[in-house]
């Protein structure tokens, strides 16, 4: 499967449902890898191990940049970030697969050069546990 079909949505506000935050060029890794904690008892004979919690890493999408509007994703998210709360997200793949989440937002313009297209970057700072739901 390509990337290609991907959307970023978040939710803001009182009406309680997703909208797109559209530009977007570039998905993350998604997942968590769990730490592996020793636990190895002294009657033990080699070292033993569990899954300790989980770490998603970073969450950074990458998108086109645009400011041409109050509802450019990049004024949307800078927003965001200034009031310093906490927003859901869904990320819905091509095939229909949904990953939601909770986060803190950091939105840095990329630089550029010639023939380069400016970007910029949202950084989530995780906040919930991220729910994979299949595609029906």
């Amino acid at each position: 499967m390509l990337a290609n079909g991907a959307t970023l949505s978040y939710k803001s506000g009182s009406d309680n449902q997703y909208k797109n935050l559209p530009g977007l060029k570039q998905i993350p890794d998604m997942g968590v890898d769990p730490e592996k904690v020793e636990n190895t008892v002294l009657t033990d004979t080699v070292k033993k191990y569990e899954m300790g919690i989980g770490d998603a890493g970073d969450i950074e999408y990458v998108f086109k940049y645009d400011n041409s509007s109050d509802q450019s994703s990049y004024r949307v998210l800078r927003a965001l970030q200034e009031a310093g709360t906490t927003v859901s997200f869904q990320e819905t793949d091509a095939d229909g697969t949904k990953f939601t989440f909770d986060g803190q937002v950091s939105v840095k313009r990329n630089g550029g050069g010639v023939n380069d297209p400016v970007e910029f970057t949202l950084a989530i700072a995780l906040q919930s546990a991220i729910t994979v739901t299949d595609p029906s």
